[in-house]
């Protein structure tokens, strides 16, 4: 893969490639930004021929989507890339992996073969919440009394100050699991993608507020880890269709 530049003007983007990504390990503590600059040394390390945009400050063809929080593990985060030259998605996984540090990992290189954003097709996701200090019983007492409301309100710093957001709109379904005894109890959680988003650690809130459930662990909460397994598109089954399916079933077109 070459990643000069040509003369007089910036090549047109000939292939778009999509890209799930994972964050592992003491990496997902690494910020959105800090991973965009990261993304951005590993194309250019792995000789990707990244499609550059016009003007006088040309910067890389890349879009991210829907990025998880820091500090939160995930197996499915998505980017695009924009192409100047075709490239085997797999030799630009491998490539791409090779130049990330361990725990920032490319797991999968779809070339872009339908029209629409990856965003359009990301109205949902699934969660696995790790909540040490808090029994079974206790979580599912709670995750029953946060269920049977209507809207439960959490506070929230912002950049803008605090907020209110309601944790309860927008979970879809949410489950406890593990055994009574257990160093952590365990939720599986769906969240529908809404503005402002809700996050695990809005949920953990709410079930606070209607259950009044607290953790014993150091740190309550805080010492919860959460991890994104899924994100797509939310069936009206309730299932969550992963936003690259179209493009594996349908054969690639370049351009």
């Amino acid at each position: 893969m070459s990643k000069r530049q040509p003369p007089g003007g910036q090549a047109p983007v000939v292939q778009r490639v999509r890209i799930r990504y994972a964050k592992r390990g003491p990496l997902r503590f690494t910020s959105h930004r800090d991973f965009a600059r990261a993304i951005e040394r590993a194309i250019h390390r792995a000789n990707v021929p990244i499609a550059y945009s016009q003007g006088f400050t040309p910067h890389p063809k890349i879009s991210f989507c829907s990025a998880a929080p820091t500090g939160v593990a995930s197996e499915a985060e998505y980017l695009e890339l924009g192409l100047r030259e075709a490239v085997e998605p797999e030799q630009l996984r491998t490539a791409l992996d090779s130049a990330l540090s361990p725990g920032l990992d490319i797991l999968e290189a779809v070339v872009s073969s339908t029209p629409g954003s990856l965003a359009d097709r990301i109205t949902a996701a699934r969660w696995r919440v790790e909540v040490p200090g808090v029994t079974l019983s206790s979580l599912s007492s709670a995750v029953d009394a946060f269920m049977a409301q209507e809207e439960v309100l959490v506070e929230r710093l912002t950049k803008q100050g605090r907020r209110n957001v309601d944790a309860r709109g927008a979970v879809v379904n949410m489950a406890p699991y593990g055994s009574e005894g257990a160093p952590c109890a365990i939720l599986d959680l769906v969240v529908r993608q809404v503005t402002p988003s809700v996050r695990p650690d809005d949920v953990l809130s709410g079930l606070s507020v209607v259950a009044g459930l607290e953790s014993s662990a150091p740190g309550g909460f805080l010492s919860c880890r959460a991890t994104r397994l899924v994100q797509g598109t939310l069936t009206p089954q309730g299932e969550i269709v992963d936003p690259l399916e179209l493009d594996r079933a349908t054969p690639a077109v370049n351009g």
